[in-house]
């Protein structure tokens, strides 16, 4: 076998070049974070750096690579499949807390001597995190060079920019005009005393100018940069990417189109007197240092905005639910009837699951795509929080144990990410414990009321207490902002262990996931996630004494599986908000399972929707 073709080969190759590059130019050290220009959470090819040079494939994580050293930092979701992945590479795993964790900041700090020098893009690179490198490196005596994109002199295959067309997100399922939309931001640019505003993040400029694309695997984005004054705004894209009745359509709204990389000279060219807005966590370190401008950081108005979803979007993410739940039940119809097929032939792999899952979804109307890459995770793959089958390794669903489906789509009225766990064969009681125990979490949460304003961090340990309380807990967290067909992953708000700050209020009108999990290393995995809605908590008003507040409006429509379920852990009020979920899904769903072929999909809907209570 030739050696030099393998994984690990190919890794140790490239690192090589890595420290070639850095006694090139005299550094010491490069840091390759998980990011582009727009700081994104997915990324396309051109910007997975990263992964081409270490071979780890998981969608967050930071290489540092030095004369001597090489490390991948990843958080617990991770840890699995990035032993696996960097086994024989000579790149290390540093397990860190969270994703969010700086840790490779105070490695670099211990790591580096005195007088060295550490290379970071400062394109690819967020303003904030590149001045918190620069306090603890100065203060350990290390210089940063900003000005060198080092991939690129050792990168020779590298994927060139995606090229996909931006089409128009239209009426009815987009809600709100996007001359309105500009109008409000710019309202929120007056009361900064901004006379202009930059824009980086892409579900940002998808939902200010109500386009979509196709420029990010699962997220129908685009690449741009937009910068706005008081009567236009520049939007900063390819050539070719717009058609002209487009084009026609946004100079109408006082939109003008430029060269994507002409951003940064742009904003070269403001004049002195012109205030900047721009939002520190979402613009990376090259931009801000091309701002010869005075500037104004804060939150970009439009991610506040697009997380609050008006009325008329939530009617139609909840017929979207509907639809999706509706595929959900033909799936796990065909999928249950299959397993019980005694005559079945073909062996039912992970990969199985996710082509007749990705099927059901793309019969619906207003279907676009999924919304991630789905998660098929039987037995011990299911304790991989991230994990993905490929055809070069994937388990057969055979025998007994968990099947963990993560999935969800990308619909014209709205996004869906729904995760379900469903028993194969016989379940053993330590699996019905850890199953129980979650689904406690998950029922706590989605039943919490709180005050409007509540810091969405706060939230978090009402959905851990259950699991706490029998010593138990996952790394992960438990709910993020959810796009309106836009990216699965939004902010500001997020259920977890973040530190707290006044951008993640909880607002009405925001969708969040609700998804606790529990890991087993090499046994089983299990998460039960829904989407929720804030809304008005019944009985709460603004003027009460005690202020506003709110509650879960649970979107997500789709049965969970009871027979995974321990009864005598639950108590009498979770069973009956269980019971009444289920009343609540088959009634939804059962209207749209009367057509010719769809039998066994009702059947399976009311057989999985009985009341728990009853079976007691």
């Amino acid at each position: 076998m030739d050696t030099r073709t393998t994984p690990e080969r190919r890794t140790q190759e490239r690192i090589a070049r890595l420290r070639q590059a850095l006694l090139d130019v005299g550094a010491h050290a490069l840091l390759v974070p998980s990011s582009d220009p727009h700081l994104s959470e997915y990324l396309p090819g051109h910007w997975q750096g990263r992964q081409w040079a270490s071979g780890f494939t998981g969608s967050m994580g930071t290489l540092v690579v030095t004369l001597e050293r090489a490390a991948v930092f990843a958080d617990s979701r991770y840890w699995v499949q990035a032993e696996a992945e960097l086994a024989g590479s000579g790149v290390a795993l540093e397990k860190i807390a969270t994703g969010t964790t700086p840790a490779h900041v105070d490695w670099l700090a211990r790591v580096l001597p005195r007088g060295a020098t550490l290379c970071v893009d400062a394109a690819v690179i967020g303003m904030g995190a590149a001045h918190a490198l620069q306090r603890t490196l100065d203060a350990a005596g290390v210089a940063v060079r900003t000005d060198l994109d080092l991939l690129a002199a050792v990168w020779d295959d590298r994927p060139a920019l995606p090229e996909a067309a931006v089409y128009e997100h239209r009426a009815p399922e987009a809600t709100q005009a996007r001359g309105e939309r500009l109008a409000a931001v710019r309202r929120a640019m007056a009361e900064r005393s901004a006379t202009h505003h930059f824009i980086s993040t892409l579900d940002d400029l998808a939902w200010l100018f109500n386009l979509r694309g196709a420029d990010v695997d699962y997220n129908p984005v685009f690449l741009a940069h937009a910068l706005l004054d008081a009567t236009g705004a520049t939007l900063f894209i390819a050539e070719g990417k717009v058609d002209a009745a487009l084009r026609e359509r946004l100079a109408a709204d006082g939109v003008r189109l430029a060269p994507y990389a002409a951003a940064r000279s742009a904003l070269a060219a403001l004049p002195p007197t012109a205030t900047l807005l721009i939002d520190p966590r979402r613009v990376t370190l090259a931009f801000r240092q091309a701002v010869g401008a005075v500037v104004v950081e804060a939150m970009n108005p439009s991610t506040a905005l697009k997380s609050r979803k008006s009325a008329a979007d939530a009617a139609h993410i909840r017929s979207t639910m509907v639809q999706d739940g509706l595929a959900m039940c033909r799936f796990y119809a065909r999928l249950e009837a299959a397993l019980a097929d005694p005559a079945r032939r073909d062996p039912i792999t992970e990969l199985t699951i996710d082509e007749w899952l990705s099927a059901e979804r793309a019969r619906l109307s207003g279907f676009v795509g999924l919304s991630f890459s789905t998660i098929a995770a039987f037995n011990a793959n299911g304790a991989m929080p991230h994990y993905r089958a490929t055809a070069e390794s994937q388990a057969v669903v055979e025998g007994d144990g968990l099947l963990l489906i993560d999935s969800g789509g990308q619909y014209l009225g709205g996004t869906t990410d729904i995760t379900r766990v469903w028993p194969i064969g016989r379940v053993s009681a330590a699996q019905r414990a850890d199953y129980t125990r979650v689904l406690q979490g998950t029922l706590a949460l989605s039943r919490t009321r709180f005050p409007r304003g509540t810091l969405s961090p706060m939230l978090d340990a009402i959905a851990r207490a259950p699991l706490w309380a029998a010593s138990l807990d996952y790394g992960h967290g438990t709910g993020h902002g959810v796009g309106y067909f836009l990216n699965v992953h939004e902010g500001p708000q997020s259920i977890s262990k973040a530190v707290p700050d006044s951008a993640m209020a909880m607002e009405p009108g925001m969708v969040t996931s609700i998804e606790p999990g529990l890991y087993r290393p090499g046994r089983w995995g299990i998460r039960i996630e829904n989407l929720v809605l804030n809304v008005p908590a019944p009985g709460s008003t603004e003027g009460d004494d005690f202020g506003e507040f709110l509650a879960f409006e649970t979107l997500t429509l789709c049965p969970i599986d009871t027979r995974c379920i321990e009864p005598s852990l639950l108590r009498a009020d979770e069973i009956a908000w269980l019971d009444d979920y289920h009343a609540t899904v088959r009634e939804r769903l059962a209207p749209g399972l009367q057509g010719e072929g769809d039998g066994p999909a009702l059947r399976w809907l009311i057989e999985r929707t009985e009341p728990l209570l009853a079976r007691r």
